[in-house]
């Protein structure tokens, strides 16, 4: 029998997502490709002709990956990493000689300065030879204490911090607890006002690089009270400060080298200079923060990509079946062509992405979230389907393989350690709300008041005088666009006719917003609760960005001569099949098993299915399901472990 489980805080469905929506960015400065792809608007121009970086930042860039490739060929020993489990302390020494903790920090702090271009290529690369050091660079510089002071700190905070994260001090970001995930307005941690400092209680759970950290960027809840505003906050953190304790080091299926934990914090003082930002501002700092640095995780998924096609090629030229290689046969071949036309996509989405993020003229915070969803679900498909092309070496690990006298290929291992890019950073549940929340806002701006039942009927008078203005001129312009004339984007036809798949997309997005509107209609304020009808919805988006980023990567090829032909090829074959998906998806929208699905569930729930699971031993051992987080001090040694201590 399990043992009980702890009481938890509650917080009602309405308070979590108040806390929620107060946290988003709620206006539209700037333009945005893919929010203007689900209302219906295939916006070309903002994506073609692809932006293209600087020439300083390309030489700048260019310079550093080469010393990086050079470290990581000669420095870096994955399977010393994986069998260990751990990054050896001469490895992380030698990326902060090589300024790898500062590829985003301004030179004038010590960085290197780096575009988000040519960090994301940077992470690629040495996420491809290992990913725990590509995740140890990601969560100190993407989600770590640099981009959040970047953005949001004071002078003062970026004088004392950025010189030690650019080249000495590891950061790590804690945000989530023990019975805290995607949920924040159940945070438990506090940070109560004592003078001019803050006091912290509470623990904090999956700490990248936490294990390891001289600096933490901690969310915690301020009481409201006399002076303080109160809410959930932000506050860079020195981890040895008295207090912080590291209760344990996570071990998890992949990432094996990565340094993850559980912090306890029992009356840790941090001066209030030490606050990001005011008090409540702490979630919208998170996500802001986010919006660009999602980027980490495709950028890795993309080099994932590149080295699950090599060794395909490699391997399928040297295996033969039947008196021919396996790539000859069209079961084999078939995944062969869907790892290299996916990961030409994934390159093509994250470079857009990266370059608009440089150029700062858009809004990408769509973009990003797609990218992040994109990547993750597609390269986790593409290491299984190397898997399957490899067979039972494929299943067998690198080090058998090599005991045996053969190649070493760790595909297991990267299917392993790609599993958890589903999960980091927001899952693919989470991610298909997030951006169906930004795919719908402008619909809720105009019809939100007339579907909310707690409005009046006056607030939905005048709602429903808004709405009926808006889709007036709206609905009309969702009937007929370029995508139906056969003569539309003719730049985009050189051998191979990609102007096809542009015209597909513009007739899609109209179909895509046109199914949003008649699912607004139809479920009103129940919209929210309809997570299958809003996952395909940003799954036919995320499929419509690819095929556009596809395209105009291609065209950018082809234009710079840099294998164009090639380029285009890849392209299509991606196009192609993303049209069978995304036909798929739709007509999953509206036929589909989610009404039976939620009877199912509330039978499992309710015990009717127990019989099911007779005949089996669970060898699961018994404890809470949730570990105790109560605040109060440490009962075990510290389990914290600095790089070079």
């Amino acid at each position: 029998m399990s043992a009980p489980t702890q009481k938890r805080s509650t917080v009602s469905e309405h308070e979590a997502r108040q806390v929620a929506e107060a946290a988003r960015e709620q206006d539209w400065h700037k333009p945005s490709f893919a929010k203007e792809l689900f209302l219906g608007r295939f916006r070309l121009d903002l994506v073609h002709p692809h932006p293209l970086p600087e020439e300083e930042s390309v030489r700048r860039g260019e310079e550093f990956l080469a010393k990086l490739r050079a470290f990581c060929e000669t420095e870096i020993d994955s399977a010393r990493i994986e069998r260990e489990a751990r990054i050896p302390d001469e490895v992380v020494a030698g990326l902060k000689e090589l300024g790898a903790l500062g590829m985003k920090i301004d030179p004038k702090y010590g960085g290197l300065g780096l575009s988000q271009l040519y960090y994301n290529k940077a992470l690629a690369l040495v996420g491809s030879v290992s990913p725990a050091v590509g995740a140890l660079l990601s969560a100190h510089q993407s989600i770590g204490v640099p981009q959040p002071l970047k953005m949001f700190g004071t002078q003062e905070q970026k004088d004392a911090f950025l010189p030690r994260c650019a080249r000495t001090d590891i950061s790590a970001f804690l945000l989530t607890e023990p019975d805290v995930g995607s949920d924040p307005a159940r945070l438990a941690t506090t940070a109560v006002p004592e003078g001019d400092e803050y006091v912290l209680d509470g623990v904090k759970l999956w700490t990248t690089n936490g294990v390891v950290a001289d600096l933490l960027v901690v969310m915690a809840r301020v009481p409201k009270s006399q002076g303080h505003k109160g809410g959930i906050t932000a506050f860079v953190v020195e981890a040895r400060s008295e207090g912080v304790t590291v209760e344990h080091r996570n071990a998890f299926m992949g990432l094996r080298g990565i340094e993850n934990g559980v912090t306890r914090f029992h009356r840790v003082r941090v001066p209030t200079a030490n606050r990001i930002g005011p008090e409540g501002s702490g979630l919208k700092i998170a996500l802001t923060t986010l919006n660009t640095g999602r980027l980490s995780l495709p950028a890795m998924c993309a080099g994932a990509g590149k080295w699950c096609l090599k060794i395909a090629r490699e391997w399928s030229t040297e295996r033969e079946q039947w008196g021919k290689p396996v790539a000859l046969h069209e079961a084999v071949g078939a995944k062969i062509s869907f790892i290299a036309a996916t990961t030409f996509a994934l390159e093509a989405v994250l470079d857009l992405s990266s370059q608009m993020a440089d150029e700062d003229r858009n809004d990408i915070r769509i973009e990003a979230a797609l990218a992040k969803l994109y990547g993750s679900e597609m390269a986790w498909r593409m290491a299984d389907e190397l898997v399957q092309i490899r067979g039972g070496r494929g299943y067998e690990t690198a080090e058998s393989l090599k005991a045996r006298g053969e190649r070493a290929v760790p595909a297991e291992q990267m299917l392993r350690d790609l599993r958890i890019n589903r999960i980091f950073e927001g899952s693919t549940e989470i991610m298909h709300l997030l951006i169906a929340r930004e795919a719908v806002d402008a619909h809720l701006s105009v019809a939100g008041d007339l579907i909310d039942p707690a409005k009046s009927l006056s607030d939905k008078a005048k709602a429903g005088a808004h709405a009926g203005a808006f889709y007036a001129k709206w609905l009309p312009r969702l009937v007929a666009g370029p995508g139906q004339l056969p003569s539309s984007y003719g730049e985009f036809r050189h051998g191979v006719d990609l102007s096809t798949h542009l015209r597909y997309v513009e007739r899609a997005a109209r179909r895509l917003a046109r199914a949003t509107f008649y699912g607004m209609s139809r479920w009103q304020g129940r919209m929210e609760t309809k997570q299958g009808f809003l996952g395909r919805v940003v799954d036919i988006g995320a499929e419509l960005f690819a095929m556009s980023a596809a395209c105009v990567r291609a065209e950018r090829l082809r234009t710079r001569d840099e294998h164009g032909r090639e380029a285009y090829q890849l392209a299509d074959a991606f196009c192609r099949q993303a049209r069978v998906r995304v036909e798929e998806l739709f007509g999953r929208l509206w036929t589909n098993t989610d009404d039976l699905d939620r009877k199912v569930v509330k039978g499992v729930l309710g015990g009717a299915y127990t019989w099911l699971e007779e005949g089996i031993v669970d060898p699961s051992e018994d404890g809470p399901w949730i570990a105790d987080a109560t605040p109060g001090p440490s009962a075990v040694d510290n389990a914290r472990r600095p790089y070079g201590a």
